[in-house]
């Protein structure tokens, strides 16, 4: 998903939820959420009509405010740490993906006219899928199908090339619950070798004890964006390509050893 407005440059915190939330049963925030996200969508498509399905800065606002009530409502605050705003001009951001939270985070980020990548499984949940069909969300298949994979990609790299838009992927793919940084994918790498686009990593720093892994059953607590320096890639070919990934990795291997020291 995507939002329209620029991440501040210093460390922010989204708003924390009322009180009376931190002592009730986590279900309540996980049914809250789900009731939130199934009213927005319904309330978004006669947007959609009117607007002919083409204002994807709108509906990425919408969602960017939505993704907050969600957050607020599990009693998860959000700081981003961060030297300096998100760059006004075509990047590709990357994370590691450890959490189903990890969707309302990047939501209500506002990373700037930004396009996200995301499993073709959230589409299962009307809601969800509705919404990030509206804000031109790329969706992919399992990486058993990898010529289906390739029209993907290719077909989102000739719509970033036109358009200018930003985007977001997650190179380890599914989420990663063992608690390390998992293997990385190669599809982020191409775009930003065919595009030429600069690589700004985000590192997500989600307690354990907050952490609902795969499923929604968050607790109350803080996550941590850590927005690291961009990564340069006017030079990068992709006879490097490997070598690259491999790079870049580190970098999260590094700052996740970090977190955890």
């Amino acid at each position: 998903m995507s939002a329209a407005a620029a991440a501040p440059s210093s460390s922010t915190t989204a708003p924390a939820a009322p009180a009376r939330w931190l002592n009730r049963p986590r279900v309540l925030g996980t049914i809250a959420g789900l009731t939130v996200t199934a009213i927005v969508a319904f309330l978004l498509v006669p947007i959609g009509v009117v607007t002919a399905f083409r204002a994807r800065r709108l509906y990425a606002a919408i969602a960017r405010m939505t993704a907050g009530v969600i957050l607020g409502l599990y009693g998860i605050r959000v700081i981003v740490k961060s030297a300096r705003p998100f760059p006004p001009r075509q990047t590709i951001y990357i994370s590691n993906h450890t959490s189903t939270l990890d969707l309302f985070v990047l939501a209500a980020l506002g990373l700037p006219r930004c396009r996200f990548f995301l499993s073709g499984f959230v589409r299962k949940y009307i809601p969800l899928g509705v919404v990030a069909w509206m804000m031109g969300t790329f969706f992919t298949v399992p990486q058993d199908q990898p010529d289906e994979r390739r029209r993907i990609f290719a077909n989102a790299e000739r719509v970033l090339r036109r358009t200018g838009d930003s985007v977001y992927l997650s190179p380890e793919g599914a989420r990663i619950t063992t608690g390390r940084i998992g293997r990385f994918n190669k599809g982020a790498f191409h775009l930003a070798t065919a595009l030429h686009a600069p690589i700004v990593p985000l590192y997500f720093e989600i307690p354990r004890a907050i952490d609902p892994g795969r499923g929604f059953d968050a607790r109350a607590g803080t996550v941590t964006v850590h927005v690291l320096p961009a990564i340069e890639t006017r030079d990068w070919v992709l006879a490097d390509l490997e070598r690259n990934v491999a790079a870049v990795r580190a970098i999260f291997v590094a700052r996740h050893e970090a977190a955890h020291a």
